[in-house]
C-alpha cells in the first residue's frame, strides 16, 4: 500500500485534470474518467487494482447516495411519486426477469437463478453519469427530478434482487413466501432504521453545544452508521441512507447553524467530486482483473454475451418508459396524477436512453464469493458474469453517455409550466419578500429605525431606492434586529416552499436561503 501511495496520489491529480478536459470537450466526466483508467491499466507496470467491494458498499456508497438525497427536491420527489416509484422498482424487477430468462436461454451453463442474478446486478442504472451529461444541456425540471429521484431508490431495489438470488444459486432453492417477509423487512426496516438515526442525529445536533467543524464531522459520520446499522439489522443499507438523508435535509434551518449549514456544503461538494471521480477512474483500472480469469469461454463470446445484455437493458428501459406513459395515461381517469397531459414521445425516449450503468454494478458483481462456501465448489459463471458486467457498464456509458446530449439537443423537447419562469418567479419572490422585510422593520423595529442609519438603509435597500448598504458598525441591538429580519425572510422562504399551490423552483427558493445564509455569516464575522 505504502510503495503504491504515489500511484494513488497521481490518480487524485488525474481525475482533476481529466475532468476539467471533460468540462471543457462538454463530455460527461464519467466516461472520460472511464476510458482514462482502462488506458491506464495497459501500461507497462502499473499497479494492479483489485477493488474490494466492501470498500465500494461501505466507503463509496452511503456518502454519495447522502449527498445526493441533500440535494434532492423532496417537494419534487413526491410530486413525481409514482413515475419514480416505477422506475425505480417496477422497471428494476422487470428488466431483472428479462436479463434471467434472456441469459438462461442465450449463455451455456448459466440457470434462472444465476440469470436473477445477473439481472440483479446490471439492472440498476447510474445517476451520477446522468447528471453529469444533464448539466451540458437544457432539459425539463420533470426530467431531471424524475432521473434523481429513481437514482435515490433503484440501487436498494437491485440489491434486494441481487441478494434473494445469491440465496438461491448457493441453496438451489427459493421459498416464496420467505422473500416476501424478507422484502419487506428491507423495506420497512431499512427506511425505520435510517429515520431513527437520522433523528436522533438530528436531536443530538440540536440540543448538544456543537459547532460547525463538529456539525460537518457528524454529517460525514450519519450516512455510514445508517447504512451500516440497517446491513447489520439485515434490511437495506441504500434505503436507510436515503430515508436519513432527507429527513435531515428537510429539518436543515431547524437543527443546523448557519455556519454549520454554508461548512458543510462546501465539504460535501469536495466529498462528493473526490469519490465520484475515484469510482469511475476504478471501473477502468480494474479490467485486468476482470478478464484474468475467464476460463472456458474466448473474449470474443464474452463480449457478445455482455452486447447482448445491454441490448436488452437498452430495450426493456425504452419499452418500460413508453409503458409508463401509457399507464400514466389511463390512471388519470381514475386518480389524481402529476399532470393530465400527454407527454409525448420525446420524454420517455429520452428517460429511456438515460440508462447507462455504473460502479454500484461493479461493485456488486465483485462482491460474489469466489466460492459458494467455504472449502466447497467455486462460485458458477463468476468470472463471466463480472466480464459481462463491465461490458455493460462500458458500452452504456460510451454509446449512451455520448449520444444522449446529441438526442436531447435534437429533441427539442417541450417547455412544461410545472414552476414559473425563472425571471416572473425571481421578480415575485423579490417583490413579497421586500413587503414583508418593510412591514416586519416597521411593525417590530420602528424606534430603532429612526436612529439607525443601518435599518435606514437596509429600509431603503428593499424599497429599491439603493443597491447595497454601506459597512458601519452595528450595535447589538441594531444587530439582533438586523437577524430576525433574516430569520422572518428564512421562514418565509421556507413556507412558500412548503405551499403546494406555489410553483416556485425549490433550486431557487435554495438560492435565496443561500444568500440569507451568507448574509447572516457576513454580520456575525464583520460586525
Amino acid at each position: 500500500m505504502i510503495e503504491n501511495f504515489p500511484f494513488y496520489l497521481s490518480l487524485i491529480i488525474a481525475i482533476v485534470l481529466l475532468i476539467m478536459l471533460a468540462n471543457k470537450i462538454k463530455v460527461a466526466y464519467p466516461v472520460l474518467l472511464v476510458v482514462a483508467g482502462l488506458l491506464i491499466s495497459f501500461i507497462p507496470n502499473i499497479p494492479v487494482i483489485k477493488i474490494d467491494p466492501e470498500l465500494i458498499f461501505i466507503i463509496f456508497l452511503p456518502p454519495l447516495l447522502y449527498e445526493a438525497a441533500w440535494a434532492i427536491s423532496w417537494k419534487e420527489l413526491w410530486k413525481w411519486r409514482r413515475i419514480i416509484s416505477s422506475f425505480a422498482f417496477v422497471v428494476v424487477f422487470l428488466t431483472a426477469i428479462t436479463v434471467a430468462f434472456v441469459a438462461n436461454h442465450f449463455i451455456p451453463g448459466f440457470s434462472l437463478a444465476l440469470g436473477f442474478l445477473l439481472g440483479g446486478i446490471v439492472s440498476p442504472p447510474d445517476a451520477v453519469s446522468a447528471g453529469a451529461i444533464l448539466k451540458f444541456v437544457k432539459v425539463p425540471k420533470r426530467m431531471v427530478s424524475i432521473l434523481e429521484g429513481e437514482s435515490l431508490l433503484n440501487d436498494a431495489s437491485s440489491l434486494i434482487i441481487f441478494r434473494f438470488a445469491m440465496i438461491a444459486v448457493a441453496t438451489g432453492q427459493f421459498i416464496w413466501h420467505d422473500a416476501v417477509l424478507s422484502f419487506s423487512w428491507m423495506l420497512v426496516g431499512g427506511i425505520g432504521i435510517g429515520l431513527l438515526i437520522g433523528w436522533l442525529f438530528m436531536k443530538g445536533q440540536k440540543i448538544l453545544p456543537t459547532d460547525a467543524n463538529m456539525d460537518t464531522i457528524l454529517t460525514i459520520v450519519a450516512p455510514y452508521l445508517m447504512y451500516i446499522a440497517a446491513e447489520e439489522f439485515h434490511s437495506s443499507g441504500v434505503l436507510a441512507v436515503v430515508s436519513g438523508a432527507l429527513l435531515l435535509s428537510n429539518n436543515r434551518h431547524n437543527f443546523l447553524s448557519t455556519s454549520s449549514r454554508l461548512r458543510g456544503i462546501n465539504v460535501w461538494e469536495s466529498v462528493a467530486f473526490v469519490l465520484n471521480g475515484l469510482v469511475f477512474i476504478l471501473i477502468g483500472l480494474d479490467l485486468p482483473e476482470i478478464t484474468a480469469d475467464l476460463e472456458g469461454v474466448s473474449i470474443t463470446a464474452a463480449i457478445g454475451y455482455g452486447l447482448l445484455i445491454t441490448l436488452v437493458l437498452v430495450v426493456v428501459r425504452l419499452l418500460s418508459a413508453y409503458g409508463a406513459v401509457i399507464i400514466t395515461l389511463i390512471a388519470r381517469n381514475y386518480i389524481p396524477v402529476a399532470d393530465k397531459r400527454n407527454p409525448g414521445f420525446k420524454i420517455p425516449a429520452l428517460l429511456g436512453w438515460t440508462g447507462m450503468r455504473g460502479v454500484v454494478s461493479l461493485a456488486a458483481a465483485l462482491s460474489i464469493p469466489v466460492k459458494l462456501y467455504e472449502g466447497g465448489p467455486d462460485f458458477p459463471q463468476r468470472n463471466l458474469i463480472l466480464f459481462i458486467t463491465f461490458i455493460v457498464i462500458l458500452t452504456t456509458l460510451l454509446v449512451q453517455g455520448l449520444t444522449l446530449p446529441y438526442l436531447i439537443r435534437k429533441a427539442n423537447m417541450p417547455s412544461f409550466n410545472d414552476h414559473l419562469p425563472d425571471d416572473e418567479a425571481e421578480d415575485m419572490i423579490r417583490h413579497e419578500m421586500a413587503k414583508l422585510t418593510l412591514k416586519h422593520l416597521t411593525d417590530n423595529y420602528n424606534e430603532l429605525l429612526e436612529k439607525s442609519s443601518f435599518l435606514q438603509q437596509i429600509h431603503e435597500k428593499w424599497k429599491g431606492k439603493i443597491d447595497k448598504e454601506s459597512d458601519v458598525i452595528l450595535s447589538s441591538e441594531t444587530k439582533m434586529a438586523y437577524l430576525d429580519i433574516l430569520n422572518t425572510q428564512r421562514a418565509w422562504l421556507i413556507a412558500q416552499n412548503h405551499d403546494e399551490k406555489q410553483h416556485f423552483d425549490e433550486d431557487l427558493i435554495r438560492k435565496h436561503l443561500m444568500k440569507i445564509d451568507l448574509e447572516e455569516e457576513r454580520i456575525l464575522l464583520v460586525h
